[in-house]
């Protein structure tokens, strides 16, 4: 055996010859008998490798889903890679084969409709989308893998992007497509303004809902840390779910097991409660108290309700004092039972709303929606049956869920983003 191409340990998209070669993942080969074609997966190109020399060159790619010749052509995340001798054939993530003509480098899709896709009802793709809210007429829609949020008209089903480039991460504000995120997760609105947990940037950012102008409201992209402050020297670490009651940001800053306060008009950020230096399961008040990854947070005006996903747990935090409780599911011990407080089991929830009198569970490890009943903390299954998968329409356990991650209300029907089969359902 010996080492055609590539350095191990030094990752990179360096075209040259055999060990002066960089690659970053590659995951798909195939031959032509004279060269070697590598889906070089997370650099999202083609690279051609010559057999007789190990001499490296890019193909196709720059760095998805769209057409073009050599480096104007983009994919995202390829794989698969197979040829006939004159054209190969690439899978990549955006669930699409794209055709590359050796010759030329031209590339086409030749099948397939990339997530991301604008369109009313099933016409319309997304690509696990991880958060949801909504004003009543609208669904907006974190769009995780795609990096865009989404418009959903509820009286049509038709969908549009807000902002954001499909396929395309960054930390740029900008309007429409000019801004970027990367792995936008959580997303709530007061109605005028959507606010986005921007995960992998750490930050928290503001979306014009009339425009699609996008700003960053809180921290530093690529700077992680628990830091309170204001605006941009403020710190956060994987923040996913947050809500507001108008005035303010809360936010589960989910690797760093806090609950964190926002206020809207200055971008001052404190710690409500949790400590960022301990994880656990423990009922306190402000740092005394302990999460454990928290993702899921909605509020009714007084208090704070969050799935403390790895305890399996809702705890409930009053916004006035930052005193946690908990307030079903019991810490550590997993499941799907239905029941009372303690007596319910979850398995890692990770979306959560209010009617202001029910709690409504994304309770993802079991594939079911859930209802908890705030002055009791009884807690039933609303959709879905614990265990079975799948993506069938149907009544209470008849409906089959994937990896449901996302719930929100109009107070009429509740709106799942369905994560594991790129959807979004109402359940009505």
């Amino acid at each position: 055996m010996t080492t055609l191409a590539g350095s191990a340990g030094a990752s990179g998209s360096t075209d040259g010859t055999g060990s002066a070669a960089r690659f970053n993942d590659p995951l798909g080969i195939t031959t032509d008998g004279t060269n070697l074609y590598v889906a070089d997966s997370s650099n999202s190109i083609i690279r051609q490798v010559v057999i007789s020399s190990g001499a490296v060159t890019t193909m196709a790619g720059s760095a998805s889903k769209m057409n073009g010749t050599g480096s104007a052509a983009q994919f995202y995340y390829p794989q698969g890679i197979t040829t006939d001798g004159t054209s190969l054939y690439v899978g990549a993530n955006n669930n699409t084969i794209c055709k590359i003509v050796i010759a030329s480098g031209a590339v086409t899709i030749l099948t397939g409709s990339a997530p991301g896709t604008n369109g009313t009802g099933s016409a319309a793709q997304f690509y696990y989308p991880q958060g949801i809210t909504t004003d009543g007429t609208n669904l907006y829609v974190a769009d995780t893998q795609n990096n865009t949020i989404r418009k959903v008209v509820i009286a049509t089903g038709a969908v549009t992007t807000l902002a954001g480039s499909d396929g395309s991460s960054g930390s740029t504000d900008g309007t429409g497509s000019a801004a970027l995120f990367n792995f936008p997760q959580g997303i709530t609105t007061d109605g005028t303004n959507l606010y986005v947990a921007d995960s992998s940037n750490s930050t928290i950012r503001k979306v014009v809902i009339a425009t699609g102008a996008v700003t960053t409201l809180a921290g530093n992209a690529g700077s992680l840390g628990s830091t309170d402050g204001t605006g941009s020297a403020a710190r956060f670490h994987d923040p996913q779910g947050i809500t507001t009651d108008g005035a303010n940001l809360y936010v589960a800053d989910s690797s760093n097991s806090t609950i964190r306060k926002v206020v809207i008009a200055t971008g001052a950020v404190t710690t409500l409660a949790g400590n960022a230096f301990a994880s656990g399961s423990t009922d306190g008040t402000g740092s005394a108290a302990v999460f454990d990854n928290p993702r899921g947070i909605t509020t009714d005006g007084t208090n704070l309700y969050v799935e403390d996903s790895f305890n399996s747990t809702i705890r409930k935090v009053v916004i006035a004092t930052g005193a946690v409780t908990t307030l079903a599911g019991s810490a550590g011990a997993s499941g799907s039972t239905d029941g009372t407080g303690s007596a319910a089991r979850f398995n890692d929830p990770c979306g959560i709303t209010t009617d202001g009198t029910n709690l409504y569970v994304a309770d993802t490890g079991n594939n079911t929606v859930r209802k908890v009943v705030i002055a009791t903390g009884a807690v039933t299954t609303l959709a879905g049956s614990a265990g079975a998968s799948g993506s069938t329409d149907g009544t209470g356990s008849a409906a089959r869920f994937n990896g449901l991650q996302s719930i929100t209300t109009d107070g009429t029907s509740l709106y799942v983003a369905d994560t594991g089969n790129s959807t979004v359902n109402a359940i009505k």
